[in-house]
């Protein structure tokens, strides 16, 4: 393989450099960062095996942002992909949205209508930290952390006192964002309760249609969280959270125009205790339940219903874990349940998945230069195999302040309720698309009602649909030292069993029946680098860059038989397998540089982030079905972004900004750059 990255290896060693210089930094600097997610026990980040990234409240509020979506689109490695249902997912070591499980205070998130979660359903008012794990992470999480695990922490009070914040935000497009953040606590008793309200008129980047990119909307958030601590032993949370959007619906079909509203609502609820058995022992007791629903319809130009669509997501889980100390080691174990319910247009019925599972994990440290952790967890389904996922991982402390560490793990990620119970007809067209379980039946009524002109022969559905599965492996450094600040990771993913779409029978119109299947196998990997430099206490530098080459293993495969060609005048020439880029909408080099400059005497901060996101490919365009350096791509661009903050007595905090500030957009092939968007902000704390 051959990695034209000069540019980075000469920014490696000039970083390097700097971190010979030996000098005074902040003491926000100095004090370790404590994560949770990589094990489910408090790590100091630096001793972690596992490639991780913290965004701290103070890098968010900095920032300007207001949505989930944003703050992790601006981060090293971590992409927004729009999918099929409008969504925006992330996309994190070249794998897709549906590989990567989205957390809040360790639960996890559901309403993956297309394998993509809406993130800007979530507010970042009341976060005190974000956890990402890159890498296969299914040895703790199970399915849906196959690529990884992003969580995210509200605060919490820790002090008896009152506090909190009320803040006011307008953006272009009259996007408002308001946010009431209290926190209080006395004695055994604490609260958290916070609210948010976000609208927009949504934006338009083709003037020539009625129909708008972001059309209007509006969403408020009500999360409340009840402490109580019955002893220093024994403590219990109660946390919920409410969320509620209404979005003006619009199509044109045929040049008719219809109108009408899609609604989300979201609830989910969470009871935790806390037990300290003893200095040796500490168990979690939790009970988890969300529901997520979506309703949208379409009325004609007569106000006659034209089209209604609904999807209803339940998933309830208890769980325990156990962490017994032993000596300087732990082992964690745990055991649950999970019961998921799915109703949604073009399902027949209600369909339920229930799994069982059992996770160990025993972190050991041998010695004080070494720390290994070893893992893994059961998967009981009823509706797919029994999924095994172990991981190992240990890190290697050659200084104080230089570290390797090394990973590999198994990752799984079960087929959805879609892929499984799918049941659809295009109206317009006249194909037709079936989950794996109930092709079977629906082929033979099909077939009864002489709608089938052949089935295509060779294909089954005798043996049960099998889970994606990957191997991931990350090998990386981890350096700080007074004013600098390095983490490397190279990672690879070989995903086996990729559930795909086939033709499984012609329709006697002459149209296509699809179903899903196990056929292809793909991989991806590449590198990261993250580097900080504090050029004084009150500059501060920071440096990413990902490498990513994500590719097909059965089209590479092919390529012996030389089965691809491309247009040439009038007949075709064969293409080499040099030629072949890759998977779609995959960058191979993507970068950022962020600059932080503080102003003491003004109690003003001012930040400067530039992101770069090199060309990528989203179509075939000259008719081979794989992405080749011949077919049209989209351009590299490159995204500025300005916060500029000021403290005021503090407790007031003015900010105001811009993103996208060189007003790039480019409509006819990104439909989710909004063009420049000014911000105003003010903020009181108390």
């Amino acid at each position: 393989m051959k990695f034209k990255i000069t540019p980075f290896i000469s920014l490696f060693f000039c970083s390097a450099v700097f971190g010979q210089m030996k000098d005074s930094i902040a003491a926000d600097e100095i004090l370790a960062e404590v994560v949770v997610t990589g094990t489910r026990t408090e790590r100091v980040l630096s001793s972690l095996p596992l490639p991780m990234t913290i965004i701290t409240s103070d890098a968010i509020v900095k920032s300007g942002v207001t949505r989930l979506s944003e703050i992790l689109n601006e981060q090293t490695g971590i992409i927004l992909i729009p999918d099929e249902s409008g969504f925006e997912g992330i996309q994190m070591q070249g794998l897709d949205a549906a590989y990567t499980m989205i957390m809040i205070d360790g639960v996890p998130l559901v309403g993956r209508s297309s394998g993509a979660l809406d993130l800007s359903r979530v507010s970042v008012g009341n976060i005190e930290r974000i956890e990402i794990v890159k890498g296969a992470s299914s040895a703790l999480y199970g399915s849906e952390a196959m690529g990884g695990v992003i969580n995210v922490i509200t605060k919490r009070p820790q002090k008896d006192l009152f506090s909190g914040s009320l803040s006011y935000r307008y953006a272009s497009f009259n996007t408002n964002d308001a946010n009431v953040n209290l926190l209080w606590k006395k004695k055994k008793f604490a609260a958290n309760v916070f609210a948010n309200y976000n609208s927009s008129d949504g934006y338009d980047l083709d003037k020539s249609s009625w129909l708008k990119n972001i059309e209007k909307y509006h969403n408020n958030t009500i999360q409340p969280k009840l402490y109580y601590d019955f002893s220093e032993n024994l403590k219990l949370i109660v946390s919920n959270r409410f969320y509620n959007q209404k979005i003006d619906n619009k199509a044109v079909i045929e040049t008719k125009q219809y109108l009408g509203d899609a609604t989300e609502k979201e609830w989910n609820s969470q009871i935790k205790l806390e037990h300290n058995w003893n200095s040796k022992i500490y168990s979690e007791y939790e009970f988890y339940v969300t529901n997520y629903k979506n309703n949208a319809f379409l009325n004609d130009e007569n106000s006659v219903l034209f089209e209604e669509s609904y999807y209803n997501q339940w998933l309830l889980r208890p769980e325990v874990r156990t962490t017994f100390s032993i000596k300087a080691n732990k082992l964690t174990t745990g055991i649950g349940f999970n019961h998921e319910t799915l109703d949604r247009t073009y399902f027949d019925s209600n369909v339920v998945f229930n799994s069982q599972y059992v996770f160990v994990q025993y972190d050991y440290n041998p010695t004080e230069k070494l720390n290994i952790l070893a893992g893994f967890r059961y998967d009981n389904h009823s509706e797919y195999a029994s999924q095994f996922s172990p991981k190992l991982a240990a890190n290697y402390k050659i200084t104080e302040d230089f570290s390797l560490k090394a990973s590999v793990g198994y990752g799984y990620k079960a087929p959805d309720f879609r892929q499984l119970y799918f049941d659809f007809m295009n109206p317009q067209v006249g194909y037709t698309v079936l989950g794996y379980n109930v092709a079977e039946d629906r082929l033979k009524e099909l077939d009864d009602q002489g709608q089938i002109a052949n089935r295509i022969s060779g294909i089954n559905f005798n043996n049960p649909l099998k889970a994606e599965s990957a191997i991931n492996f990350n090998f990386g450094t981890f350096y700080k030292r007074n004013k600098f600040r390095l983490d490397v990771n190279a990672f690879y993913n070989s995903i086996s069993n990729l559930i795909d779409t086939q033709v499984v029978a012609v329709k006697s119109n002459g149209q296509n029946v699809f179903s899903y299947t196990n056929i292809s196998e793909i991989f991806t990997y590449g590198l990261e680098y993250n580097s900080t430099y504090n050029f004084s206490k009150e500059f501060t530098v920071s440096l990413g860059y990902q490498y990513l080459i994500a590719k097909d293993k059965s089209v590479i495969d092919d390529f012996e038989e030389h089965k691809f060609v491309r247009p040439s005048g009038s007949g075709t020439i064969a293409i080499k397998k040099s030629d072949y880029f890759g998977l779609f909408n995959r960058s191979k080099h993507t970068a950022n540089v962020k600059f932080l400059y503080r102003i003491p005497r003004m109690k003003t901060d001012i930040n400067l982030r530039v992101f770069y996101r090199g060309k990528y490919g989203m179509f075939d365009t000259n008719g081979n079905s794989i992405m080749d350096k011949y077919d049209k791509f989209i351009d590299g661009y490159v995204l500025t972004n300005l916060s500029i903050s000021k403290q005021i007595q503090d407790k007031f905090m003015l900010q105001a900004g811009a993103n996208n500030v060189f007003d790039f957009t480019d409509p006819d092939q990104i439909n989710n750059l909004a063009g420049r968007q000014f911000f105003a902000r003010i903020q009181y704390n108390f």
